[in-house]
Protein backbone atom coordinates (compact mmCIF):
# COMPACT_ATOMS: atom_id res chain seq x y z
CA UNK A 1 0.00 0.00 0.00
CA UNK A 2 3.38 2.68 0.50
CA UNK A 3 4.67 1.88 -2.78
CA UNK A 4 0.72 2.59 -4.23
CA UNK A 5 0.64 6.21 -2.40
CA UNK A 6 4.54 7.02 -2.78
CA UNK A 7 3.70 6.09 -6.69
CA UNK A 8 0.72 8.20 -6.93
CA UNK A 9 2.34 11.07 -5.31
CA UNK A 10 5.07 11.13 -7.64
CA UNK A 11 2.94 11.45 -10.42
CA UNK A 12 1.01 13.65 -9.53
CA UNK A 13 4.35 16.10 -8.77
CA UNK A 14 5.86 14.87 -12.23
CA UNK A 15 2.73 15.71 -14.23
CA UNK A 16 2.86 19.46 -12.11
CA UNK A 17 6.58 19.60 -13.22
CA UNK A 18 5.92 18.31 -16.42
CA UNK A 19 2.92 20.72 -16.93
CA UNK A 20 4.01 24.17 -15.39
CA UNK A 21 7.80 23.53 -17.27
CA UNK A 22 9.81 23.38 -14.16
CA UNK A 23 12.66 21.61 -15.97
CA UNK A 24 13.82 20.16 -19.30
CA UNK A 25 11.14 17.28 -19.81
CA UNK A 26 13.62 14.32 -19.94
CA UNK A 27 15.23 15.44 -16.68
CA UNK A 28 12.42 14.94 -14.47
CA UNK A 29 11.39 11.85 -16.15
CA UNK A 30 15.04 10.49 -15.71
CA UNK A 31 14.76 11.76 -12.40
CA UNK A 32 11.13 9.59 -11.81
CA UNK A 33 12.76 6.96 -13.15
CA UNK A 34 15.80 6.95 -11.01
CA UNK A 35 13.36 7.27 -8.24
CA UNK A 36 11.53 4.42 -8.39
CA UNK A 37 14.75 2.60 -9.33
CA UNK A 38 16.21 3.57 -6.20
CA UNK A 39 12.93 2.67 -3.84
CA UNK A 40 12.40 -0.59 -5.11
CA UNK A 41 9.40 0.26 -7.04
CA UNK A 42 11.25 -1.46 -10.26
CA UNK A 43 14.19 -3.25 -10.69
CA UNK A 44 17.10 -2.49 -12.53
CA UNK A 45 16.13 -4.97 -15.70
CA UNK A 46 12.79 -3.16 -15.67
CA UNK A 47 13.98 0.19 -15.95
CA UNK A 48 16.25 -0.36 -18.72
CA UNK A 49 13.81 -2.32 -20.61
CA UNK A 50 12.37 1.09 -22.77
CA UNK A 51 16.06 1.16 -23.99
CA UNK A 52 15.74 -2.03 -25.61
CA UNK A 53 12.09 -1.65 -26.64
CA UNK A 54 11.66 -2.94 -30.35
CA UNK A 55 9.22 1.00 -31.07
CA UNK A 56 11.82 3.06 -29.53
CA UNK A 57 14.64 1.68 -30.92
CA UNK A 58 12.99 1.31 -34.57
CA UNK A 59 12.49 5.47 -34.29
CA UNK A 60 16.10 6.27 -33.74
CA UNK A 61 16.51 4.47 -36.75
CA UNK A 62 13.50 6.55 -38.33
CA UNK A 63 14.90 9.45 -37.44
CA UNK A 64 17.84 8.45 -39.78
CA UNK A 65 15.85 7.80 -42.61
CA UNK A 66 13.61 10.86 -42.15
CA UNK A 67 16.39 13.07 -42.07
CA UNK A 68 18.18 12.12 -45.00
CA UNK A 69 14.92 13.04 -47.12
CA UNK A 70 14.50 15.76 -45.45
CA UNK A 71 17.95 17.33 -46.20
CA UNK A 72 17.90 16.38 -49.51
CA UNK A 73 15.09 19.19 -50.21
CA UNK A 74 12.79 17.16 -51.84
CA UNK A 75 10.01 18.26 -49.84
CA UNK A 76 11.44 22.07 -49.33
CA UNK A 77 11.15 22.42 -53.33
CA UNK A 78 7.83 20.85 -53.05
CA UNK A 79 6.56 23.46 -50.42
CA UNK A 80 8.03 25.88 -52.73
CA UNK A 81 5.87 24.93 -55.51
CA UNK A 82 2.41 24.95 -53.54
CA UNK A 83 3.09 28.40 -52.29
CA UNK A 84 3.34 29.71 -56.23
CA UNK A 85 -0.31 30.10 -57.53
CA UNK A 86 -2.86 32.64 -56.09
CA UNK A 87 -5.73 31.14 -55.46
CA UNK A 88 -8.56 32.09 -52.38
CA UNK A 89 -7.60 31.15 -48.49
CA UNK A 90 -9.51 28.37 -48.88
CA UNK A 91 -8.12 26.42 -51.86
CA UNK A 92 -4.18 27.69 -50.92
CA UNK A 93 -4.93 25.55 -48.06
CA UNK A 94 -6.14 23.00 -50.00
CA UNK A 95 -3.72 22.61 -52.23
CA UNK A 96 -1.12 23.24 -49.18
CA UNK A 97 -2.41 20.83 -46.26
CA UNK A 98 -3.33 18.07 -48.34
CA UNK A 99 0.20 16.94 -49.62
CA UNK A 100 1.78 18.15 -46.25
CA UNK A 101 -0.47 15.71 -44.12
CA UNK A 102 0.69 12.79 -47.28
CA UNK A 103 3.85 13.97 -46.29
CA UNK A 104 3.25 13.37 -42.62
CA UNK A 105 2.24 9.92 -42.95
CA UNK A 106 5.94 8.74 -43.84
CA UNK A 107 8.31 11.67 -42.83
CA UNK A 108 8.63 12.82 -39.24
CA UNK A 109 6.28 15.81 -38.97
CA UNK A 110 8.77 18.07 -36.90
CA UNK A 111 11.62 18.61 -39.41
CA UNK A 112 8.72 19.29 -42.54
CA UNK A 113 7.52 22.13 -40.23
CA UNK A 114 10.65 23.68 -39.46
CA UNK A 115 11.42 23.62 -42.79
CA UNK A 116 8.16 25.12 -43.94
CA UNK A 117 7.64 27.57 -41.53
CA UNK A 118 9.96 30.52 -42.79
CA UNK A 119 8.95 29.93 -46.20
CA UNK A 120 5.08 30.23 -45.52
CA UNK A 121 6.24 33.59 -43.33
CA UNK A 122 7.82 35.13 -46.21
CA UNK A 123 5.54 33.99 -48.42
CA UNK A 124 2.76 35.83 -46.13
CA UNK A 125 4.84 38.54 -46.05
CA UNK A 126 5.24 38.87 -50.05
CA UNK A 127 1.52 38.66 -50.23
CA UNK A 128 0.42 40.72 -47.53
CA UNK A 129 -1.75 37.85 -45.43
CA UNK A 130 -0.95 36.97 -42.19
CA UNK A 131 1.14 33.59 -41.08
CA UNK A 132 -0.92 33.25 -37.97
CA UNK A 133 -3.87 32.49 -40.31
CA UNK A 134 -1.78 29.20 -41.71
CA UNK A 135 0.76 28.27 -39.43
CA UNK A 136 -1.29 26.25 -36.48
CA UNK A 137 -3.69 24.67 -39.51
CA UNK A 138 -0.18 23.40 -40.91
CA UNK A 139 1.11 21.87 -37.69
CA UNK A 140 -2.33 20.17 -37.44
CA UNK A 141 -2.00 19.02 -41.13
CA UNK A 142 1.45 16.90 -39.97
CA UNK A 143 0.03 15.81 -36.74
CA UNK A 144 -3.05 13.87 -38.56
CA UNK A 145 -1.34 12.81 -41.78
CA UNK A 146 0.94 11.12 -38.85
CA UNK A 147 -1.79 9.06 -37.75
CA UNK A 148 -2.26 7.24 -40.79
CA UNK A 149 0.35 4.90 -40.67
CA UNK A 150 2.74 2.84 -38.21
CA UNK A 151 5.75 5.50 -38.87
CA UNK A 152 3.57 8.88 -39.22
CA UNK A 153 4.34 9.69 -35.45
CA UNK A 154 6.72 8.05 -32.95
CA UNK A 155 3.39 7.30 -30.88
CA UNK A 156 2.24 4.40 -32.76
CA UNK A 157 5.40 3.09 -32.77
CA UNK A 158 5.61 3.48 -29.22
CA UNK A 159 2.36 1.94 -28.83
CA UNK A 160 3.13 -1.10 -31.26
CA UNK A 161 6.51 -1.60 -29.35
CA UNK A 162 4.41 -1.85 -26.05
CA UNK A 163 2.04 -4.16 -28.04
CA UNK A 164 5.05 -6.45 -28.64
CA UNK A 165 6.67 -6.48 -25.44
CA UNK A 166 3.36 -7.81 -23.98
CA UNK A 167 2.97 -10.45 -26.28
CA UNK A 168 0.49 -9.17 -28.94
CA UNK A 169 1.05 -8.66 -32.55
CA UNK A 170 1.33 -5.29 -32.45
CA UNK A 171 0.13 -3.16 -36.11
CA UNK A 172 0.26 -3.75 -39.22
CA UNK A 173 1.97 -1.03 -41.03
CA UNK A 174 -1.91 0.41 -42.88
CA UNK A 175 -3.90 -0.61 -39.60
CA UNK A 176 -4.54 2.99 -37.97
CA UNK A 177 -5.04 4.05 -41.51
CA UNK A 178 -8.81 2.89 -40.93
CA UNK A 179 -9.00 6.02 -38.09
CA UNK A 180 -6.36 7.78 -39.27
CA UNK A 181 -7.60 8.54 -43.07
CA UNK A 182 -10.92 9.88 -41.58
CA UNK A 183 -9.96 11.73 -38.86
CA UNK A 184 -7.11 13.69 -41.28
CA UNK A 185 -9.97 14.59 -44.25
CA UNK A 186 -12.70 15.66 -41.62
CA UNK A 187 -9.80 17.38 -40.05
CA UNK A 188 -8.71 19.45 -43.09
CA UNK A 189 -12.37 20.32 -44.15
CA UNK A 190 -12.51 21.53 -40.48
CA UNK A 191 -9.43 23.78 -40.94
CA UNK A 192 -10.34 24.80 -44.76
CA UNK A 193 -13.70 25.86 -43.85
CA UNK A 194 -13.37 27.02 -40.43
CA UNK A 195 -10.17 28.06 -38.99
CA UNK A 196 -10.18 31.49 -40.82
CA UNK A 197 -12.64 32.75 -38.61
CA UNK A 198 -11.12 30.71 -35.30
CA UNK A 199 -7.56 32.09 -36.08
CA UNK A 200 -6.52 35.30 -35.11
CA UNK A 201 -5.17 38.05 -37.53
CA UNK A 202 -1.71 39.02 -36.41
CA UNK A 203 0.85 40.81 -38.66
CA UNK A 204 3.41 41.03 -37.32
CA UNK A 205 6.82 41.54 -39.49
CA UNK A 206 9.87 39.28 -39.05
CA UNK A 207 12.17 40.49 -37.07
CA UNK A 208 14.86 40.58 -38.85
CA UNK A 209 13.68 42.81 -41.27
CA UNK A 210 15.40 46.58 -41.34
CA UNK A 211 12.74 48.93 -40.14
CA UNK A 212 12.43 46.64 -36.63
CA UNK A 213 16.15 46.51 -36.17
CA UNK A 214 16.23 50.22 -35.22
CA UNK A 215 14.41 48.90 -32.23
CA UNK A 216 17.07 46.89 -31.19
CA UNK A 217 20.29 47.79 -32.55
CA UNK A 218 22.57 51.27 -32.57
CA UNK A 219 26.23 52.00 -33.02
CA UNK A 220 29.07 54.32 -31.83
CA UNK A 221 32.27 55.08 -32.89
CA UNK A 222 34.96 54.67 -30.77
CA UNK A 223 37.13 58.27 -31.03
CA UNK A 224 40.79 58.88 -29.54
CA UNK A 225 39.37 60.71 -26.60
CA UNK A 226 38.32 57.64 -25.24
CA UNK A 227 40.11 56.39 -22.40
CA UNK A 228 40.09 52.83 -23.03
CA UNK A 229 41.90 52.68 -26.27
CA UNK A 230 44.18 49.52 -26.25
CA UNK A 231 42.61 48.01 -23.29
CA UNK A 232 39.70 44.84 -23.09
CA UNK A 233 35.98 45.42 -23.77
CA UNK A 234 36.01 44.52 -19.64
CA UNK A 235 37.72 47.35 -18.49
CA UNK A 236 36.06 49.62 -20.46
CA UNK A 237 32.64 48.39 -18.70
CA UNK A 238 31.10 47.59 -21.78
CA UNK A 239 29.43 45.17 -20.57
CA UNK A 240 27.36 45.79 -18.04
CA UNK A 241 25.56 48.64 -19.42
CA UNK A 242 22.26 49.16 -18.19
CA UNK A 243 19.55 47.46 -20.87
CA UNK A 244 22.47 47.41 -23.44
CA UNK A 245 24.32 44.84 -24.87
CA UNK A 246 27.66 44.85 -26.71
CA UNK A 247 27.07 42.16 -29.62
CA UNK A 248 29.84 42.61 -32.47
CA UNK A 249 32.56 45.12 -33.44
CA UNK A 250 32.82 46.56 -36.88
CA UNK A 251 36.93 47.15 -37.82
CA UNK A 252 37.84 48.10 -41.23
CA UNK A 253 34.39 46.58 -42.69
CA UNK A 254 35.00 43.54 -40.96
CA UNK A 255 32.78 42.15 -38.34
CA UNK A 256 34.01 41.05 -34.26
CA UNK A 257 31.14 38.68 -33.12
CA UNK A 258 30.30 37.83 -30.63
CA UNK A 259 32.21 40.13 -28.73
CA UNK A 260 34.49 38.12 -25.72
CA UNK A 261 35.24 40.03 -22.60
CA UNK A 262 38.75 40.46 -23.42
CA UNK A 263 38.52 41.83 -26.37
CA UNK A 264 40.94 45.03 -27.55
CA UNK A 265 39.06 48.16 -28.15
CA UNK A 266 40.96 50.03 -31.22
CA UNK A 267 40.29 53.61 -32.69
CA UNK A 268 37.70 54.04 -35.26
CA UNK A 269 35.95 50.93 -34.17
CA UNK A 270 31.99 50.88 -34.33
CA UNK A 271 30.46 49.14 -31.65
CA UNK A 272 26.78 47.73 -32.41
CA UNK A 273 24.75 47.75 -28.66
CA UNK A 274 21.31 45.78 -28.81
CA UNK A 275 18.90 45.91 -26.32
CA UNK A 276 16.44 49.18 -25.04
CA UNK A 277 18.35 51.70 -27.22
CA UNK A 278 16.34 54.51 -25.51
CA UNK A 279 18.94 54.03 -22.88
CA UNK A 280 21.78 54.68 -25.19
CA UNK A 281 22.15 58.08 -22.97
CA UNK A 282 24.26 56.30 -20.28
CA UNK A 283 26.77 55.53 -23.82
CA UNK A 284 26.51 58.98 -24.71
CA UNK A 285 27.94 60.09 -21.23
CA UNK A 286 31.01 58.26 -21.57
CA UNK A 287 33.70 60.05 -23.24
CA UNK A 288 35.56 59.47 -26.73
CA UNK A 289 32.25 57.43 -27.51
CA UNK A 290 30.30 58.97 -30.74
CA UNK A 291 26.54 57.93 -31.19
CA UNK A 292 26.14 57.24 -35.04
CA UNK A 293 22.15 56.64 -35.48
CA UNK A 294 20.53 53.05 -35.35
CA UNK A 295 22.78 50.57 -37.96
CA UNK A 296 19.27 49.73 -39.69
CA UNK A 297 19.76 46.92 -42.03
CA UNK A 298 23.76 47.20 -42.07
CA UNK A 299 25.37 44.05 -41.30
CA UNK A 300 28.72 42.50 -43.26
CA UNK A 301 28.25 39.31 -45.28
CA UNK A 302 29.64 36.72 -42.27
CA UNK A 303 27.50 39.03 -39.98
CA UNK A 304 23.83 36.90 -40.01
CA UNK A 305 20.62 37.62 -38.43
CA UNK A 306 18.73 34.39 -37.34
CA UNK A 307 15.45 33.94 -35.59
CA UNK A 308 15.36 31.23 -33.61
CA UNK A 309 12.44 29.42 -31.34
CA UNK A 310 13.80 28.12 -28.04
CA UNK A 311 12.83 24.31 -28.09
CA UNK A 312 11.13 22.11 -24.70
CA UNK A 313 14.90 20.45 -24.52
CA UNK A 314 16.89 23.80 -24.98
CA UNK A 315 20.09 22.92 -22.37
CA UNK A 316 19.03 26.88 -21.67
CA UNK A 317 15.54 26.88 -20.47
CA UNK A 318 14.84 28.45 -17.57
CA UNK A 319 18.04 30.23 -17.14
CA UNK A 320 19.23 33.58 -17.54
CA UNK A 321 21.06 34.35 -21.13
CA UNK A 322 23.66 35.42 -19.12
CA UNK A 323 24.15 32.14 -17.45
CA UNK A 324 24.26 30.14 -20.83
CA UNK A 325 27.37 30.79 -22.34
CA UNK A 326 25.47 31.43 -25.01
CA UNK A 327 28.23 33.27 -27.46
CA UNK A 328 30.57 30.28 -26.80
CA UNK A 329 28.10 27.64 -27.51
CA UNK A 330 26.52 28.96 -30.56
CA UNK A 331 28.92 31.65 -31.83
CA UNK A 332 26.13 34.48 -31.56
CA UNK A 333 24.45 37.31 -29.40
CA UNK A 334 20.91 37.13 -28.82
CA UNK A 335 19.65 41.06 -29.32
CA UNK A 336 15.62 40.81 -28.60
CA UNK A 337 13.53 37.92 -27.17
CA UNK A 338 9.58 37.55 -27.88
CA UNK A 339 7.32 35.80 -26.08
CA UNK A 340 3.71 35.32 -26.98
CA UNK A 341 3.93 37.96 -29.48
CA UNK A 342 5.38 40.59 -27.13
CA UNK A 343 9.01 41.99 -27.28
CA UNK A 344 10.58 41.34 -23.82
CA UNK A 345 11.80 44.73 -22.70
CA UNK A 346 13.92 43.71 -19.81
CA UNK A 347 18.07 43.75 -19.77
CA UNK A 348 18.51 40.94 -22.40
CA UNK A 349 21.18 38.97 -20.40
CA UNK A 350 18.29 38.86 -17.09
CA UNK A 351 15.59 37.51 -19.26
CA UNK A 352 15.12 34.18 -18.16
CA UNK A 353 14.47 31.25 -21.25
CA UNK A 354 10.98 29.75 -21.21
CA UNK A 355 10.06 26.73 -24.66
CA UNK A 356 8.66 28.77 -27.59
CA UNK A 357 10.50 31.97 -26.77
CA UNK A 358 11.38 33.60 -30.27
CA UNK A 359 15.10 35.56 -30.33
CA UNK A 360 16.65 37.57 -32.83
CA UNK A 361 20.63 36.39 -32.91
CA UNK A 362 23.53 38.00 -34.77
CA UNK A 363 25.59 35.28 -35.39
CA UNK A 364 29.11 34.64 -36.69
CA UNK A 365 30.42 32.28 -39.60
CA UNK A 366 30.37 29.43 -37.32
CA UNK A 367 27.29 29.45 -35.96
CA UNK A 368 25.82 26.40 -33.80
CA UNK A 369 21.89 26.18 -33.68
CA UNK A 370 22.57 22.49 -31.43
CA UNK A 371 19.47 21.26 -30.35
CA UNK A 372 18.77 24.64 -28.09
CA UNK A 373 16.54 26.09 -31.08
CA UNK A 374 14.60 25.46 -34.11
CA UNK A 375 16.13 27.97 -36.32
CA UNK A 376 12.89 29.70 -38.15
CA UNK A 377 15.00 32.12 -40.56
CA UNK A 378 17.40 30.17 -42.55
CA UNK A 379 21.26 31.12 -42.27
CA UNK A 380 21.72 31.39 -46.18
CA UNK A 381 19.91 29.35 -49.06
CA UNK A 382 21.67 27.03 -49.70
CA UNK A 383 21.85 25.65 -52.99
CA UNK A 384 20.56 21.82 -53.45
CA UNK A 385 22.80 20.17 -55.55
CA UNK A 386 20.94 17.55 -58.27
CA UNK A 387 23.11 15.00 -56.42
CA UNK A 388 21.36 15.97 -53.58
CA UNK A 389 17.72 15.57 -54.95
CA UNK A 390 19.10 12.09 -56.59
CA UNK A 391 20.28 10.43 -53.38
CA UNK A 392 17.03 11.64 -51.87
CA UNK A 393 15.26 9.95 -54.23
CA UNK A 394 17.01 7.00 -53.63
CA UNK A 395 16.58 7.51 -49.72
CA UNK A 396 12.74 7.81 -50.68
CA UNK A 397 12.49 4.75 -53.10
CA UNK A 398 14.50 2.16 -50.54
CA UNK A 399 11.91 3.34 -47.86
CA UNK A 400 9.27 2.61 -50.02
CA UNK A 401 10.38 -0.70 -50.49
CA UNK A 402 10.82 -1.64 -46.99
CA UNK A 403 6.91 -0.51 -46.29
CA UNK A 404 5.95 -2.93 -48.85
CA UNK A 405 8.07 -5.55 -47.27
CA UNK A 406 7.04 -4.60 -44.00
CA UNK A 407 3.18 -4.48 -44.99
CA UNK A 408 3.06 -8.07 -46.62
CA UNK A 409 5.03 -9.35 -43.78
CA UNK A 410 8.36 -10.36 -45.35
CA UNK A 411 9.78 -7.81 -42.57
CA UNK A 412 9.55 -6.76 -39.23
CA UNK A 413 9.69 -2.73 -38.74
CA UNK A 414 12.90 -2.84 -37.02
CA UNK A 415 14.49 -5.19 -39.45
CA UNK A 416 13.07 -2.55 -42.16
CA UNK A 417 14.14 0.46 -41.20
CA UNK A 418 17.70 -0.75 -39.86
CA UNK A 419 18.28 -2.70 -43.48
CA UNK A 420 17.06 1.16 -45.05
CA UNK A 421 19.31 3.04 -42.67
CA UNK A 422 22.43 0.21 -43.29
CA UNK A 423 21.87 1.11 -47.00
CA UNK A 424 21.88 4.94 -46.65
CA UNK A 425 25.28 4.50 -44.82
CA UNK A 426 26.87 1.96 -47.44
CA UNK A 427 26.05 4.56 -50.60
CA UNK A 428 27.20 7.20 -48.36
CA UNK A 429 24.02 9.46 -48.08
CA UNK A 430 24.57 9.94 -45.01
CA UNK A 431 27.55 9.44 -42.87
CA UNK A 432 27.77 7.65 -39.39
CA UNK A 433 28.37 11.10 -37.91
CA UNK A 434 25.78 12.56 -39.72
CA UNK A 435 23.43 9.96 -38.80
CA UNK A 436 24.05 10.50 -35.10
CA UNK A 437 23.13 14.29 -35.26
CA UNK A 438 20.15 13.13 -36.40
CA UNK A 439 18.81 11.38 -34.16
CA UNK A 440 16.65 13.40 -31.60
CA UNK A 441 18.34 11.55 -28.31
CA UNK A 442 16.25 13.44 -25.83
CA UNK A 443 13.17 12.42 -27.50
CA UNK A 444 14.00 8.39 -27.19
CA UNK A 445 15.18 8.90 -23.47
CA UNK A 446 12.25 10.18 -22.51
CA UNK A 447 10.48 7.68 -24.39
CA UNK A 448 12.94 5.26 -22.72
CA UNK A 449 11.98 6.20 -19.35
CA UNK A 450 8.75 6.59 -19.60
CA UNK A 451 8.45 2.73 -20.41
CA UNK A 452 9.70 1.94 -16.56
CA UNK A 453 7.68 4.60 -15.10
CA UNK A 454 4.60 2.69 -16.56
CA UNK A 455 5.99 -0.60 -15.68
CA UNK A 456 6.10 1.15 -11.96
CA UNK A 457 2.53 2.03 -12.47
CA UNK A 458 1.41 -1.77 -13.21
CA UNK A 459 4.33 -2.95 -9.79
CA UNK A 460 2.71 -0.36 -7.42
CA UNK A 461 -1.27 -1.34 -8.49
CA UNK A 462 -1.99 2.18 -9.56
CA UNK A 463 -2.77 1.39 -13.46
CA UNK A 464 -5.47 -1.39 -11.97
CA UNK A 465 -6.60 0.93 -9.82
CA UNK A 466 -7.80 3.70 -11.84
CA UNK A 467 -8.83 1.33 -14.42
CA UNK A 468 -10.96 -0.11 -12.06
CA UNK A 469 -12.30 3.84 -11.10
CA UNK A 470 -12.94 4.17 -14.98
CA UNK A 471 -14.96 1.04 -15.46
CA UNK A 472 -16.43 1.69 -12.26
CA UNK A 473 -18.03 5.39 -13.40
CA UNK A 474 -18.55 3.94 -16.87
CA UNK A 475 -19.91 0.98 -16.77
CA UNK A 476 -23.41 2.04 -16.64
CA UNK A 477 -23.30 3.75 -19.27
CA UNK A 478 -21.54 1.32 -21.53
CA UNK A 479 -18.42 0.09 -23.16
CA UNK A 480 -18.59 3.20 -25.24
CA UNK A 481 -18.20 5.72 -22.45
CA UNK A 482 -15.57 3.24 -21.13
CA UNK A 483 -13.30 3.76 -24.71
CA UNK A 484 -14.44 7.64 -24.26
CA UNK A 485 -13.08 7.91 -20.50
CA UNK A 486 -9.80 5.99 -21.88
CA UNK A 487 -9.52 8.83 -24.84
CA UNK A 488 -10.11 11.65 -22.57
CA UNK A 489 -7.41 10.89 -19.92
CA UNK A 490 -5.26 9.98 -22.37
CA UNK A 491 -5.79 13.21 -24.04
CA UNK A 492 -5.25 15.39 -21.16
CA UNK A 493 -2.27 13.62 -20.47
CA UNK A 494 -0.85 14.48 -23.64
CA UNK A 495 -1.27 17.84 -23.44
CA UNK A 496 0.76 17.96 -20.29
CA UNK A 497 3.72 16.03 -21.38
CA UNK A 498 5.08 14.62 -24.63
CA UNK A 499 2.76 12.37 -26.84
CA UNK A 500 4.62 9.44 -26.60
CA UNK A 501 4.94 9.49 -22.76
CA UNK A 502 1.26 9.87 -22.39
CA UNK A 503 0.90 6.84 -24.38
CA UNK A 504 2.90 4.74 -22.69
CA UNK A 505 1.70 6.02 -19.19
CA UNK A 506 -2.47 5.33 -20.59
CA UNK A 507 -0.58 1.46 -21.57
CA UNK A 508 -0.67 -0.06 -18.52
CA UNK A 509 -4.36 1.17 -17.83
CA UNK A 510 -5.41 0.24 -20.87
CA UNK A 511 -4.26 -3.17 -20.83
CA UNK A 512 -5.86 -3.95 -17.11
CA UNK A 513 -9.69 -2.18 -18.77
CA UNK A 514 -9.07 -4.74 -21.36
CA UNK A 515 -8.46 -8.12 -19.00
CA UNK A 516 -11.52 -7.04 -16.10
CA UNK A 517 -13.81 -6.26 -19.13
CA UNK A 518 -12.48 -9.42 -21.38
CA UNK A 519 -11.81 -7.81 -24.42
CA UNK A 520 -9.23 -7.78 -27.15
CA UNK A 521 -6.14 -5.19 -26.03
CA UNK A 522 -5.55 -3.90 -29.59
CA UNK A 523 -8.95 -1.15 -30.15
CA UNK A 524 -8.12 0.11 -26.98
CA UNK A 525 -4.38 0.29 -27.85
CA UNK A 526 -5.25 2.23 -31.02
CA UNK A 527 -7.72 4.58 -29.21
CA UNK A 528 -4.31 5.74 -26.47
CA UNK A 529 -2.16 5.71 -30.10
CA UNK A 530 -4.51 8.34 -32.22
CA UNK A 531 -5.71 10.22 -28.94
CA UNK A 532 -1.93 10.68 -27.54
CA UNK A 533 -1.02 12.27 -31.27
CA UNK A 534 -4.20 14.21 -31.03
CA UNK A 535 -2.65 17.33 -29.01
CA UNK A 536 -4.12 20.49 -30.68
CA UNK A 537 -5.30 22.35 -27.56
CA UNK A 538 -2.02 23.60 -26.11
CA UNK A 539 1.10 24.82 -27.76
CA UNK A 540 2.88 22.37 -25.39
CA UNK A 541 2.02 18.69 -25.87
CA UNK A 542 3.07 18.30 -29.80
CA UNK A 543 6.91 20.00 -31.13
CA UNK A 544 5.46 21.52 -34.17
CA UNK A 545 2.25 23.44 -32.11
CA UNK A 546 5.61 24.73 -30.34
CA UNK A 547 7.15 25.90 -33.28
CA UNK A 548 4.40 27.70 -35.01
CA UNK A 549 3.45 29.40 -31.45
CA UNK A 550 6.68 31.39 -31.40
CA UNK A 551 6.68 31.94 -35.09
CA UNK A 552 3.10 32.88 -35.91
CA UNK A 553 2.74 34.90 -33.03
CA UNK A 554 0.06 33.00 -31.36
CA UNK A 555 -0.81 33.21 -27.63
CA UNK A 556 -2.08 30.28 -25.75
CA UNK A 557 -5.60 30.51 -25.81
CA UNK A 558 -5.57 30.84 -29.69
CA UNK A 559 -4.77 27.02 -29.78
CA UNK A 560 -7.94 26.13 -27.25
CA UNK A 561 -9.93 28.35 -29.47
CA UNK A 562 -9.36 26.42 -32.60
CA UNK A 563 -8.05 23.01 -31.40
CA UNK A 564 -11.34 22.35 -29.14
CA UNK A 565 -13.50 21.68 -31.68
CA UNK A 566 -11.04 20.08 -33.50
CA UNK A 567 -10.47 17.49 -30.64
CA UNK A 568 -13.85 16.56 -30.57
CA UNK A 569 -14.02 15.88 -34.31
CA UNK A 570 -11.19 13.89 -34.32
CA UNK A 571 -12.55 12.26 -30.64
CA UNK A 572 -15.97 11.13 -31.83
CA UNK A 573 -14.59 9.81 -35.10
CA UNK A 574 -12.15 7.69 -33.64
CA UNK A 575 -14.13 6.29 -31.13
CA UNK A 576 -17.43 5.70 -33.11
CA UNK A 577 -14.66 3.71 -35.61
CA UNK A 578 -13.42 1.47 -32.94
CA UNK A 579 -16.87 0.69 -31.36
CA UNK A 580 -18.99 -0.07 -34.33
CA UNK A 581 -16.45 -0.65 -37.10
CA UNK A 582 -12.96 -2.33 -35.74
CA UNK A 583 -13.95 -4.13 -32.21
CA UNK A 584 -17.06 -6.04 -34.56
Amino acid sequence: MMAFYFVMITMIIMLFCLFFEKGRPEVILASVLVLFLFTGIITPEEATAGFSNEGMLTIALLFIVAGSIQRSGIVDRLFQRLLKSSHSRKKRLTKLLFPISIISAFVNNTPIVIASTPMMKKWCDENGMSPSKFLIPLSYATILGGTITLIGTSTNLVVHGLLLENGYEGFSFFQLSAIGIPITLLGLAYLIFFSNKLLPDRRSSSLTEPELLKKYTGEVLVTEQFPYINRTVKEAQLRSLKGLFLVSIMRHERAIAPVSGETILKEGDRLVFSGDISTIAEIQRMKGLQLQGSSGSYFPENHQLIEGIVTPHSSHLFKKIKDTNFRHQHQAAVIAVHRQNQRLKSKIGDIVLKPGDVLLMIAGEQFHKKRDFYDITPIDHKLVTQRQIRLGWLSIGWLGVMIILVTIGVLSMLTAMAVTTLLLFLTKVVTPGEGRDLIQWHVLLMIACSFGIGTALLNSGVAASMAGLLIQLTAPLGLLATLLSIYVLTNIFTEMMTNSAAAVFMFPIAIEVAHTLEIDLLPIAMIVAIAASASFMTPIGYQTNLIVYGAGGYRFHDFLKIGFPLTLIVMVTTLLIVRFIVMI
